[in-house]
């Protein structure tokens, strides 16, 4: 039996974690947090592909070429959750792929405008405030969900 693919996408200064904000999102390289998700994916007998981009368009070229190649999505979209709807629309159009939006921290416990998230009511769950282990709490709802 094929390996399901899954898509681990980051946005927005996503590659800059181990260096930004470390009181927030620690020192640990974003490199070696695809890596440590990516062996945690494989032992659940999934394929992961990491992509990241800063730029809003990149991502949403991405997230229309999941159809008919990936079984489900992992999307930090960073600071794009909260005001992208560009992004939403762009989940809508793959409706088929379910996505599981992820952050790091508590995105509940900080600034009031990242309280609002305006790709959760398109995505079949959120995870946040686990650090690096969002990713692979998320790997374990597709894992129920696939």
């Amino acid at each position: 039996m094929a390996k399901k693919k899954i898509l681990l996408l980051l946005g927005p200064n996503l590659d800059m974690v181990g260096v930004r904000e470390q009181g927030i999102y620690g020192t640990e390289t974003a490199e070696s947090i695809a890596q440590e998700t990516k062996r945690a994916a494989e032992s659940l007998g999934f394929e992961l592909a990491v992509y990241q981009s800063n730029h809003e368009g990149d991502l949403i070229d991405k997230i229309h070429a999941v159809r008919g190649v990936y079984d489900g999505c992992i999307l930090n979209a960073g600071a794009l959750t909260h005001y992208s709807y560009a992004l939403r629309d762009a989940i809508c159009c793959v409706h088929e792929v379910p996505f599981v939006e992820t952050h790091m921290s508590n995105i509940y416990a900080r600034e009031e405008f990242r309280h609002t998230s305006v790709i959760a009511p398109v995505c079949a769950g959120q995870i946040s405030g686990f650090g690096k282990r969002s990713y692979l709490l998320a790997l374990y709802a597709l894992k129920g969900m696939l």
